[in-house]
Parts: structure tokens; C-alpha cells; sequence
């Protein structure tokens, strides 16, 4: 794996983090494994609710963010956007791009909305994510065999998580 992070300002309060990657397999299993909740549940989230365009979903995610959504997009293989907390002061979206290139395919995730003085957090935080979706990708489920909860992080995401967040603390938002 080689995830580039990068995070940048959207205005004097609200930024993005952006990470991506290409992994050894095609645009339909990424594309599955990004849309369907079984393997949702293997890597980032447990997701339930309407899966459509326009409908409202709720995710615990490895990481204990918990919370509502809605689908605004959803063009398969290439294009997912997620409002997340819809409606509220912490509103944000989650957009996501797949292409194929040769055998393997890119991803790129994209959150927008977060706080600015929070940036690495969450940069450190997709960053795992992506990695366990590398490994969600073989026989195993990159999330532990230990359950996560709202109030409890998936023991190995948050070590992962408290490794990064000193390299994206000292990365430039730009």
C-alpha cells in the first residue's frame, strides 16, 4: 500500500482530508466491497437502512463515529457521495471515486466539512481505514475479531490511528 493523504482548507473554520490508493484488484470488487454492508462491516462501518439514491442510511463506524446519513450519489462503479449528520452544524460529505487502472483499481475518498484545527485526526483516522480495506480484501476481515461499539474503537484501528496522527499533525494544509 502507498495511501497519499493530503488535507486543505475550505474556509477559516472548515477543511478536507483526502486519501487514495490503488489496490490489486478490479473496479466491480472494489466497488463491492465499498457499497455492500457485509463487507462494509469488514473494514470500516457497520451500515444499515434505505441503500438508494436519496435514502437515509446509520453507520457505527470502526473508528465509533455514529451517526445518520444520506446517499446523494451513487453511480456504480465510479462515484459515491455520502452527506453524513444531514441537516445539522456537522454536516459533511464523504465522496469517493474508483477507476480501473490495468488490473488493479484507484480510490480516492474525499471528506469535506471537518474542522480545520482537527484535520490530522481525520486524515490519520481514513488513512487506516484505507489500509484495513487493503487487507478486508483478501480471506481475512480487516476488522478485528473483537466488536466495536459507539463508545469502543476497533482495537486495531485505533492503534493505527494513534501511530499516523503524529505524521498528518505535522503535515501542511495546503
Amino acid at each position: 500500500m502507498n495511501i497519499i493523504g493530503t488535507m486543505r482548507p475550505l474556509d477559516t473554520t472548515l477543511g478536507a482530508v483526502r486519501v487514495e490508493d490503488l489496490y490489486d484488484t478490479d473496479i466491480d470488487d472494489l466497488w463491492d466491497a465499498c457499497t455492500n454492508p457485509e463487507r462494509l462491516a469488514r473494514w470500516i462501518a457497520k451500515v444499515s437502512g434505505e441503500l438508494r439514491v436519496g435514502g437515509s442510511i446509520h453507520a457505527v463506524f470502526t473508528s465509533t463515529w455514529t451517526g445518520p446519513g444520506r446517499i446523494d450519489a451513487c453511480e456504480k462503479p465510479h462515484h459515491l457521495l455520502i452527506t453524513t449528520e444531514p441537516g445539522t452544524s456537522d454536516e459533511a460529505q464523504i465522496e469517493a471515486w474508483l477507476s480501473q487502472e490495468g488490473s488493479r483499481t484507484r480510490l480516492i475518498v474525499e471528506e469535506r466539512g471537518l474542522p480545520l484545527n482537527r484535520l490530522h485526526f481525520y486524515g490519520a483516522g481514513w488513512q487506516a481505514h484505507l489500509e484495513d480495506l487493503g487487507r478486508s480484501l483478501g480471506d481475512e476481515p480487516a476488522a478485528g475479531p473483537q466488536t466495536w461499539t459507539e463508545q469502543s474503537p476497533e482495537p486495531h484501528w485505533r492503534t493505527r490511528w494513534t501511530e499516523l496522527t503524529p505524521t498528518y499533525e505535522q503535515m501542511t494544509i495546503a
